[in-house]
């Protein structure tokens, strides 16, 4: 605690913490919208407290990376060849979590497909709460290894690591609600978002055996893909206002033609 309280009352010591939180942040996007999408299965009522509760989970795995940081270097360390290629822990856990969420967008992929709107009761309720609240913390593993990692090599000092991490979680944790409710308002975003999994996910596989794609290109990608779709999304909207003008305005015309018909038939 002396030490936490040492760092932190320096400013050298909340520039980093403020550094590495906005790295955990940008690097968990795609935690974010896999934990949108994995709570969207549950009730309305049951959403946000998954969310917490797995966030929550997630800083004990997180903390726990970052304290076993001699443990963590190793994962690297190969532990078998296959087709001349080393194979280490880290490796296996990328491929187990990227095939992981392949799975998972594809089945929500399959869904939005089979009902684009979710207007459908099976949308709903197909997955428990304690399922999510297990799966969130055990995904974000995959999701923050990179991150962890990258976190020891920029800072090195446990209480700012751990600091920002508790910080970034409790902005995901504010930050889900809005945009769980914004996905669930737009479904073409969501999905974008399960699309979005998907590649995420296969490049995971793909960084296993070296032939993945640096993180900034995915995102710029999707970050592209996204805007263009809110535009879409956009004019959708207004043609179907426009539609909805146009078809009021003949109804009226046609009941004052019809009202007009009879007066000028007396005469």
């Amino acid at each position: 605690m002396a030490d936490f309280l040492h760092v932190l009352s320096t400013p050298a010591g909340w520039v980093g913490v403020l550094s590495l939180t906005l790295l955990e942040l940008v690097l968990g996007i795609d935690n974010i919208v896999f934990i949108t999408l994995l709570a969207s299965r549950l009730p309305r009522d049951q959403r946000a407290l998954a969310r917490t509760l797995g966030l929550g989970l997630a800083v004990i795995t997180r903390v726990a990376l970052l304290t076993g940081i001699s443990w963590l270097t190793r994962l690297s360390d190969p532990l078998f060849t296959v087709l001349g290629r080393d194979i280490s822990v880290h490796d296996i856990v990328l491929v187990a979590g990227g095939l992981f969420l392949m799975v998972k967008s594809t089945q929500e992929l399959s869904r939005m497909a089979a009902d684009p709107l979710g207007t459908q009761d099976t949308q709903v309720g197909e997955a428990s709460l304690l399922g999510v609240i297990v799966q969130i913390p055990l995904i974000d593993i995959v999701f923050s290894l990179d991150s962890v990692v990258t976190a020891i090599g920029v800072s090195g000092v446990l209480p700012v690591m751990i600091t920002a991490v508790i910080l970034a979680v409790v902005i995901m944790i504010l930050a889900s609600g809005p945009i769980s409710s914004y996905l669930d308002a737009h479904p073409p975003l969501k999905l974008l978002a399960a699309a979005f999994l998907l590649l995420v996910g296969s490049n995971l596989v793909g960084e296993a055996f070296g032939v993945g794609v640096p993180s900034g290109y995915l995102y710029f990608t999707m970050l592209f893909a996204g805007v263009v779709m809110l535009f879409t999304v956009r004019a959708a909207r207004t043609v179907r206002a426009q539609i909805v003008e146009q078809a009021v305005a003949d109804a009226r015309r046609e009941a004052a033609e019809q009202d007009s018909a009879p007066e000028s038939g007396t005469r």
